[in-house]
Formats: structure tokens, C-alpha cells, sequence
């Protein structure tokens, strides 16, 4: 659902484009146990565990236990991998079925609201998601199922795209950034909650951070929460429930 950066001068190339994405091995000789679902499992897991920056094909070939020339039998470069997983992880989402009489505003809420959670387990995604096409086939069953949720809503044709940005981007931009948070919360050893304590003490002794926190406590109070996924659960349902309520006043204005 977001749009791939290419490289300068030219779009990166994609392992859905190459012709090989079902390859099964180069031909005799190759490794025996292992294919292409066990190391896209096994890519995702190391993903989830030490992020991107650490991912390496001597890495993933050690957990694999073979040699790293093993593992090229089956994918041609580290990005091949890192757009496999991508894919994989956006396979593990729920899509509802084609059925016309379903209420589209709870389908989306559904989509979007799975899309966030994927976004927050797996947070190597939202940087990935913009380096690469987004075209393998469980990419392309989401956005397919999305388009058909939109073109249910009553808006003309001319505004499903801008219709699924809005909200998607919305997901994307949310996601992100809350998984971002608690990774943060993870390094500190805290829990949500002490970690949240503690930046709201530390602002509150800086002179400027204190009024705005100041100005800011009858609208954080009225928000609610007991606990800190209270609060951004709290947030993410209103804020999509105010773009479901801008799709239906687009389409009740004509």
C-alpha cells in the first residue's frame, strides 16, 4: 500500500519481475531440506529479531545451518529475501471474502486495523514496504480486496484511489510510528507504562514542554486509557472512524 522508492536513474528491480520468484533451485545438486517457504520463514524470524540492518545471508545461513552459497541456490540477492519476506508478512493478514451484501465500513475497519497490527509485529516492514513494488501475490490480494471494499462505498471511480490513500496512508504512517515507540519502550527495559511515566516527568521540566503538557492535560485526561495500548487504540479507532465518516459524506454530497 505505499509506493516504492527506486534507485536514482532507474526502478529497482523486483524478484516478481525476474521470473524467479517460483524457482525451486538452480538445478541438481542443491542443498537437500531446504526450499524457498523455509528460508522465507526463516528470513521473517530473523527480521523480527534483529531487524534489517543486521540481516545478512551468512546470518540467515546459520540459522538454516548451511553455508551461505546453499541459500543462493534458491534467491539470487539479499533483496530477493527482503522482498519474499515482505510479501510473506503481508500474507499472514485475514481478507474477508467477495461478499457483495457486507457492510464495507466494518471490512475496512478489519483491513485497516490488521494492517496496523502487522505493521507494529513485524516493524522491519514500513521500511521495507518503500524500497520495493509491493507486487507479490499476497501484496496484490490486499490491495485487491481493498479496491473492492472502496468501490462498495458509493464513491465514483476518480476517487477509490484517493479514498484507499487516505486511509492507508493514514494505517501506514500510524503503524509506523507506534512501532516505532515501543521498540524504544523494549531497549529500555521498562514497561509501556513506567516508560510512559518517565517521558511525561522528563518533559514536564522543561519550561516550554511544561506549558504545552499544561494546556494539553484536559484533552489527554478526556482521551482516557488505563494503560498505554488503551491510549493508542483509543486514538487509531477514532481517527479511522473519522475517515469512514468522510468517505460517507463524500459519497452523501454526490
Amino acid at each position: 500500500m505505499v509506493k516504492a522508492a527506486g534507485a536514482r536513474g532507474a526502478a529497482r528491480t523486483s524478484v516478481w519481475l525476474a521470473g524467479k520468484e517460483h524457482r525451486g533451485g538452480r538445478g541438481g545438486g542443491q542443498p537437500s531440506g531446504l526450499d524457498r517457504r523455509r528460508i522465507t520463514e526463516a528470513t521473517v524470524r530473523l527480521l523480527d529479531a534483529e531487524g534489517p540492518d543486521r540481516f545478512s545471508m551468512r546470518r540467515l545461513a546459520a540459522e538454516l545451518n548451511v553455508t551461505a552459497m546453499s541459500v543462493y541456490w534458491y534467491v539470487d540477492t539479499k533483496d530477493d529475501l527482503l522482498e519474499l519476506a515482505l510479501d510473506a508478512a503481508i500474507g499472514e493478514l485475514r481478507l474477508p471474502g467477495r461478499d457483495a451484501g457486507a457492510d464495507w465500513r466494518e471490512e475496512l475497519r478489519g483491513l485497516a486495523t490488521g494492517y496496523r497490527a502487522q505493521l507494529v509485529r513485524h516493524p522491519w516492514m514500513s521500511p521495507l514496504a518503500g524500497r520495493y513494488l509491493n507486487i507479490g501475490p499476497n501484496h496484490l490480494a490486499f490491495s485487491r480486496t481493498v479496491q473492492r471494499v472502496i468501490r462498495r462505498t458509493g464513491l465514483p471511480a476518480h476517487r477509490v484511489t484517493s479514498a484507499i490513500s487516505a486511509v492507508f496512508q493514514f494505517v501506514y504512517g500510524y503503524g509506523t510510528i507506534e512501532s516505532r515507540f515501543l521498540s524504544r519502550i523494549e531497549d529500555s527495559g521498562m514497561s509501556p507504562e513506567e516508560y510512559y511515566a518517565q517521558v511525561m516527568h522528563s518533559a514536564e521540566q522543561d519550561p516550554a514542554a511544561a506549558d504545552y503538557l499544561q494546556e494539553s492535560r484536559e484533552i489527554m485526561d478526556a482521551r482516557g486509557g488505563d494503560t498505554v495500548a488503551e491510549m493508542l487504540d483509543r486514538d487509531f479507532t477514532f481517527a479511522l472512524d473519522l475517515l469512514i465518516a468522510g468517505i460517507e459524506a463524500m459519497v452523501a454530497r454526490g
